[in-house]
């Protein structure tokens, strides 16, 4: 073979292995899911826009998952854009002396402002979250310590102590409570993000205990409630609006499937909400549950199949159907919350990231993503 030959041969070779190369990191670096989100619902100045309403609002909520999500895909430029967006309009441009407000949008009259200035218990733990590990990951300690203030701000403010069961997170600073009790919302507090937190402050790891008390105690039938009552009279009992799991439920079933092996209380909780894989095998995941009498409604959305990934995990054959739905009939790139149940749960069981058992985040990163 003459050296023009051997030449030839060994560029090509080195070219194929230059293309499986960036394949394989184009796999490793790439999450088409959160590009098809940031394209699809997210504004060029950083504002996530549920378009289901004429208001085009947008929650606290969804910033402050965009921002999780922009911290897993490394997006930094994203991050920065949400959190700026976040400050300037839902915090009146300080965050750090003011708790996001938990929803914006277009008034009656046509202008963009705050329509409701309460806010959401949940959204400001997942931007404290966030703020924190993109701290720890980017190694910016300015992020770190708006996280830690934010996290005491949502404490000052949000945190009760209630009799008989000891401090819990409310859901907001107004409207959740009164002479007949406190008005809990169970998805509101991932356990991941509180064993993070009890890193900090130890009052953190006692709202965790209460949190796991809420989980087991509250819910007798291993079904979880979208809201549920702490009463005066220091016992738990169904929200007014009466006992039904659906849409904010469906995050319960999200983080627990989410917990690390060797996360405090595992397995006693993934046992205990097992009635709903034994409902989803059986029927597929419904849309509603009677928390009390265990019936079940509906057919839940697409999202829903999504967020139940990685409770499925260990149950191979349920989760495959699960994972086919979400294949074959992905949710609308418009609809704002099954796209994010989407990334949470798919972006999981895709290895895209992990928490540890004490919450810290372990995004999947090769090198050159960095």
């Amino acid at each position: 073979m003459n050296k023009h030959r051997r030449a030839c041969m060994w560029l090509a070779v080195a070219s194929l292995q230059w293309l499986v190369a960036g394949m394989a990191l184009a796999d490793t670096c790439g999450w088409p899911a959160w590009e098809a989100y940031r394209q699809n619902l997210i504004s060029p100045d950083g504002r996530v826009i549920d378009g289901s309403s004429e208001q085009q609002v947008t929650t606290s909520e969804g910033q402050s998952y965009a921002l999780f999500f922009s911290l897993v895909a490394n997006d930094r430029q994203r991050f920065q854009q949400l959190l700026d967006w976040t400050r300037n309009n839902l915090a009146d441009g300080d965050l750090e002396r003011q708790l996001p407000a938990w929803q914006w949008g277009r008034d009656p009259q046509g202008r963009w402002r705050v329509l409701d200035s309460n806010n959401a218990g949940d959204a400001d733990l997942w931007i404290a979250y966030s703020l924190l590990e993109a701290g720890r990951l980017w190694d910016r300690p300015d992020y770190e310590r708006l996280g830690e203030h934010l996290l005491w701000r949502s404490a000052a403010q949000t945190l009760r102590k209630l009799p008989g069961l000891g401090l819990m997170l409310l859901p907001g600073d107004t409207g959740f409570e009164s002479s007949a009790g406190w008005r809990l919302n169970p998805s509101y507090l991932p356990p991941q993000l509180l064993a993070r937190f009890a890193t900090i402050a130890p009052i953190w790891a006692e709202v965790a205990r209460n949190q796991q008390r809420l989980l087991l105690e509250g819910t007798p039938q291993g079904l979880a409630p979208d809201w549920l009552m702490w009463r005066a009279d220091q016992r738990w009992s169904a929200d007014p609006a009466g006992p039904k799991g659906s849409y904010d439920a469906i995050r319960v079933y999200l983080w627990l499937g989410m917990l690390d092996a060797n996360a405090a209380g595992r397995a006693e909780l993934l046992a205990h909400f097992a009635p709903l894989l034994h409902a989803t095998q059986e029927r597929g995941v419904p849309e509603q549950v009677d928390t009390l009498s265990g019936a079940v409604n509906g057919n839940g959305p697409v999202g829903f199949s999504a967020a139940l990934l990685p409770f499925l995990a260990d149950q191979p054959a349920v989760l495959q159907a699960q994972r086919e739905r979400v294949r074959q009939t992905p949710p609308a790139s418009d609809a704002y919350y099954n796209q994010s149940l989407l990334l949470f749960g798919q972006g999981w069981d895709e290895q895209r990231y992990r928490f540890d058992k004490n919450g810290l985040l372990q995004p999947r990163r090769g090198a050159a993503c960095q």
